[in-house]
């Protein structure tokens, strides 16, 4: 059964004190980028990270009382995993989540935390998936989809509730696009109160599966590949929310793994915010290109469920992609005062040595030389150009690793 309007309502009435209100935070640095008036709906505030706790909550309120003395079971590669999880403890019942052997570590620490039976099985969401359904049949448990389930749709169209209470006069709200239920919720809400504010999906181009769907108007599995977010990583769209979306949607997108990393770094630097990749989506697509000047604009910011070793290489990345990094692998002769030399061109353009590594017995290293790898913080490209310029006067061997 395809949920309804009045479903998302009741959703909001009974949310309780488990599920916040997110803020809706105005951005000037990015509306500056986009030449739009951006707002983020800041989804990361939400208890466990993330907007899934809120379809896991309602779900889990409806059940019957034979079935939660059974308990639930769920697949997820982490943010709707800590939401079941969550939920579950909350009134008491017995959980257990399936999670891909190739989920985060932090994710699965999280889950196990709220109290959730944690089995690793599968390489993806949907092997993962087909395990949680094998235990939901053999044990009795109710089956909690991660997003083709009207409840679930239901709960996260809440905050198509609160966008609209928020900002009434929103222009286009971007919204990312996994398996779907966000936005079929979202698109349930919004379009009901204001059928005229169009709503956006946001995909990565490497997991296009609404996007393919859509365009062939049938559910369509998309390919193996990798992405950096794997909180919309699905390589296939729920049937449910397809119906919804293919209705009501007024566009689907894409962007690259490398506009999420940028989006990240800035909203790290700039805005003082920590959103996971899928949750970056929607910015990354609004401020790379620009699609909406002068009209007002919500990006839902899904999550902010970061592995922190992920973080770093974000940080490192970003760094990189805005020319502030500068990593050189050098052959130096091995005598004294000459890493001095360079080391006062490295200090003239106002560049940190981050990094450092130094190696004379390498097998590959001649003898009399040493090899000398640096990686610099620098003030932009401009000085990194000149510092590279500079060590070339040097007539030594270099090459750029990044």
């Amino acid at each position: 059964m395809k949920p309804t309007y009045d479903d998302i309502v009741r959703a909001a009435e009974s949310r309780g004190d488990d599920i916040r209100v997110t803020p809706l935070v105005y951005s000037d640095t990015f509306s500056k980028m986009s030449g739009s008036q951006v707002y983020l709906k800041a989804e990361f505030q939400q208890k466990t990270g993330s907007f899934k706790i809120r379809g896991a909550h309602y779900k889990v309120q409806t059940l019957t009382k034979d079935e939660k003395s059974k308990g639930v079971v769920a697949a997820s590669a982490g943010n709707h995993a800590q939401g079941v999880a969550y939920a579950s403890q909350k009134a008491g019942i017995q959980c257990t989540i399936v999670m891909p052997k190739t989920a985060s570590p932090a994710k699965i620490s999280a889950t196990r935390e709220y109290g959730a039976n944690v089995v690793l099985r599968g390489a993806n969401y949907e092997e993962a998936s087909k395990h949680a359904q094998e235990i939901a049949d053999n044990t009795g448990a109710t089956a909690i989809h991660a997003f083709d389930d009207p409840h679930i749709i239901a709960g996260q169209g809440v905050i198509g509730l609160e966008i609209m209470d928020q900002t009434p006069d929103v222009d286009e709200v971007y919204v990312p696009i996994g398996g779907g239920g966000l936005a079929a919720g979202v698109l349930l809400a919004i379009k009901q109160k204001n059928p005229k504010t169009r709503i956006i999906g946001v995909q990565t181009r490497s997991f296009p599966a609404m996007h393919k769907s859509l365009m062939k108007g049938i559910v369509t599995k998309v390919g193996d590949r990798t992405s950096i977010a794997d909180g919309i990583a699905v390589r296939v769209p729920g049937s449910l929310t397809f119906s919804i979306i293919r209705e009501l949607i007024d566009d689907i997108v894409l962007v690259s793994d490398a506009d999420i990393e940028k989006t990240m770094f800035l909203m790290l630097e700039r805005a003082k915010l920590l959103v996971e990749p899928a949750g970056a989506a929607a910015l990354a697509y609004v401020i790379t290109k620009c699609p909406s000047p002068n009209k007002k604009v919500v990006c839902i910011m899904g999550g902010g469920n970061v592995d922190m070793y992920l973080l770093g290489q974000i940080v490192d990345k970003g760094l990189a992609a805005m020319g502030r990094l500068l990593k050189v692998s050098m052959i130096l002769p091995d005598r004294p005062g000459i890493f001095k030399e360079i080391m006062d061109e490295i200090a003239a353009a106002n560049a940190n040595l981050v990094e450092m590594v130094h190696d004379r017995l390498s097998s590959a290293i001649e003898v009399g030389t040493v090899s000398v790898t640096v990686s610099l913080e620098t003030e932009g490209r401009a000085s990194t150009e000149a510092l590279i310029r500079a060590l070339r006067t040097k007539n030594i061997q270099f090459h750029i690793l990044t």
